[in-house]
């Protein structure tokens, strides 16, 4: 046979050969039924453990950007919506990983002061289209800028879920010090600053991105009146 004949039998025949023996993976594994669930790399820890609130927290706000983008026609917004996405599960990522479990996590999956920068940038953008707030506003107007805030007000809860985690973490390691004890290695090494300052920049992205979606569709916002003059 000629030589690219052979080359295409062989790689049809080492095709073949793994689908025979690659085993598909179960949904269950049944190891989760008694309340706990394994971090990347180490330990088990409850399902209710405050890393398990605030990579769960996470894993629902990136839910709703999902839901958010299939409400969204422009193909520039859907892109930056998509990156988010990808971006949170960096952020997944980092916090489900034991920080003194066997796996290192290396450098591309946790969050990068570019990842930061790029989201800031993309603030300024929208924010230098659309006019100037001077006064409150109420979430509503068009249905994706309703979805919007819905995903802020999660982003803001995910990133208290995270801050509880840090601070959690941080007085474990006190208590480790003050009695010379060694802790459950998902009670200490807190959250890195940049996930941090990431989160709290991803909430204002999403303000202004509500904001731009009734912008577009030409819809008034809602002013919030004060009832107490």
């Amino acid at each position: 046979l000629p030589n690219n004949q052979v080359i295409k039998y062989t790689l049809i025949f080492i095709e073949l050969t793994l689908v025979k023996t690659m085993k598909k993976s179960n949904i269950y594994t049944r190891r989760g039924d008694e309340g706990t669930t394994s971090l990347i790399g180490g330990c088990r820890v409850s399902k209710h453990h405050p890393r398990l609130e605030a990579y769960g927290t996470i894993d629902e706000l990136n839910s709703q950007i999902g839901l958010l983008s299939t409400y969204i026609i422009e193909p520039e917004y859907q892109d930056i919506l998509t990156t988010i996405q990808n971006d949170l599960f960096v952020i997944g990522s980092e916090l489900a990983t034991d920080p003194l479990g066997d796996f290192k996590i290396p450098e591309w999956m946790t969050v990068s002061c570019e990842m930061t920068s790029r989201l800031e940038q993309a603030i300024d953008r929208i924010d230098s289209t659309i006019p100037p707030l001077r006064s409150f506003i109420l979430p509503g107007g068009t249905r994706s800028s309703s979805l919007a805030h819905v995903c802020r007000t999660v982003c803001r809860r995910a990133e208290r879920r995270i801050l509880e985690l840090h601070d959690y973490c941080l007085e474990n390691e006190r208590q480790q010090d003050s009695e010379g004890q060694k802790n459950h290695p998902s009670q200490i090494c807190g959250v890195s600053s940049e996930l941090r300052r990431y989160m709290n920049r991803l909430s204002d992205f999403l303000f202004v991105f509500a904001r731009k979606m009734n912008f577009l569709a030409y819809k008034d916002e809602i002013i919030w009146k004060k009832t107490c003059d």
